[in-house]
């Protein structure tokens, strides 16, 4: 009997397609992601579930209000500013990770002012960082090019634009974006 389970284990463990693409690939990937109406938190989700990762949400202590015209001039006074929001958690170690997808709404042509503390908070030397974000018809905006220049020590892959309203029904879009950057087959 324990003859059978061990060479059941076994053909388990090495039959193809069981593993995910993260174990496959040997990497560890980290799903991090600031969502303001849940948009990006969807998107964040299923990209978590088709690679296998982590996720963590960047929040900050003192929410945002929910009225979108409050929020989105808040938002552009924080960013006029470099107002830094204070955040209520921190990953323990960063280090683990080979791969970190990073999300974001799109506030104002560029992700917003929690995103930058939370990058600002680690080193993100020698890691493959991968932008997504939720927008209403800006698209990634500057984004990448300010994760670019916050983190320059860091290969920066093709990012993803989903707009809000989409951001339920994506998971098509995601899969093929995530085909497209060799992050699954």
């Amino acid at each position: 009997m324990k003859t059978k389970l061990v060479l059941i284990t076994l053909l388990v463990l090495f039959m193809p397609g069981i593993h995910s693409n993260a174990q496959t690939t040997g990497k560890k990937i980290l799903v991090a992601y600031f969502s303001h109406s849940g948009n990006t938190r969807a998107v964040g989700y299923q990209i978590c579930k088709k690679v296998d990762g982590e996720s963590f949400e960047i929040q900050v202590v003192k929410p945002y209000p929910a009225d979108y015209n409050t929020v989105v001039d808040l938002a552009k006074r924080e960013l006029k500013a470099d107002y830094r929001p204070e955040l209520k958690s921190r990953l323990k170690n960063i280090k683990q990770y080979d791969v970190i997808f990073i999300g974001y709404p799109n506030w104002w042509g560029t992700y917003p002012q929690a995103v930058k503390v939370f990058l600002s908070q680690y080193d993100f030397s020698g890691k493959t960082i991968i932008p997504f974000c939720t927008h209403e018809g800006s698209e990634l905006g500057r984004s990448v090019a300010d994760l670019k220049k916050l983190c320059s020590k860091s290969t920066i892959l093709e990012g993803l634009a989903i707009r809000g309203s989409a951001a339920h029904n994506s998971d098509d879009r995601i899969e093929e974006w995530l085909k497209k950057i060799k992050m699954i087959k």
